[in-house]
């Protein structure tokens, strides 16, 4: 060997080096569970209605408005006495107003397509559904707040469940499951148009002739025999005569309730497949 030419680094020399030291830990990292990832993107868009607190408001607004509007507008004519009325409207409210708001899951979901933040999430090693579960975490938060907003006004009212806590928490649960069923067709939905206000737009479209076409406002008694038939099959009839039953507590909700449950399963039966295979599918 030359003498006049220089020692080659040593193993050790080359281990005191920065970079190396860090690549020798072999710090390793578990990948995500399913639940957990499901929980980080939950809370992520938990996070973002700071940013657009629309969304609480509207969760807010619509059962105030329709609550107070026709209870005291409409509520003696149609029913002899507001407090008569409000048994038949808050629960009808609490329907609608779930179903509503969940137009506005799509619309989360579609902007992250259009922002490409979803093909970065979709890039990570975890479980695929974890974006969509999160997101329904997420929806499922806005429909306990809205579900609140309903109970307690319809309390500070003058409302008086006949079936008490558990009939009315049973109502909110069968509600909300209903609203969860209902957010997973509108992710389909955002992952097919990636527009957040045509998802608002096809919603609408869908959701506000199913609430005024129904059993929410008033009964089919009076309503032409084609409207009648439209009333008795549609899901939000057999969801608003549903959370009625189990909230004033008359023991007539087994029919309703399986009518409800029919309604969510067929809704998660179709549409959670479908969501995840456009998931995976979309580009």
């Amino acid at each position: 060997m030359n003498p006049s030419l220089p020692a080659p680094a040593t193993a050790t020399a080359s281990a005191t080096d920065p970079i190396d030291v860090l690549l020798a830990a072999g710090r390793t990292y578990r990948r995500a569970s399913a639940l957990t990832a499901s929980a980080a993107f939950g809370r992520r868009a938990v996070l973002k209605l700071a940013h657009d607190p629309k969304q609480l408001v509207d969760a807010a607004a619509i059962p105030v408005l329709f609550t107070v509007l026709f209870t005291y507008l409409f509520g003696g004519a149609i029913s002899g006495s507001t407090g008569t009325y409000l048994k038949v409207l808050l629960p009808g409210v609490l329907s609608m107003s779930i179903a509503i708001v969940t137009m506005y899951g799509g619309a989360r979901l579609a902007q992250d397509v259009r922002s490409g933040a979803f093909d970065r999430f979709r890039g990570l090693p975890v479980w695929r559904g974890a974006f969509v579960l999160g997101g329904l975490f997420s929806d499922a938060a806005r429909y306990v707040f809205a579900s609140a907003v309903v109970i307690g006004l319809g309390l500070a009212m003058g409302y008086r469940p006949g079936g008490g806590a558990p009939g009315v928490l049973a109502a909110v649960v069968l509600v909300i499951a209903f609203g969860l069923a209902l957010s997973l067709l509108w992710a389909a939905v955002a992952l097919l148009v990636r527009d957040p206000a045509v998802v608002v737009s096809i919603a609408n479209a869908a959701l506000m002739p199913l609430s005024f076409a129904s059993n929410i406002f008033v009964r089919p008694t009076g309503m032409p025999g084609w409207l009648r038939a439209f009333v008795r099959v549609n899901p939000l009839s057999h969801l608003a005569d549903a959370a009625r039953d189990l909230m004033n507590g008359t023991g007539s909700a087994a029919g309703p309730v399986t009518w409800s449950l029919a309604a969510t399963a067929v809704l998660v039966l179709v549409c959670a497949p479908l969501t995840l295979r456009l998931y995976a599918r979309n580009r």
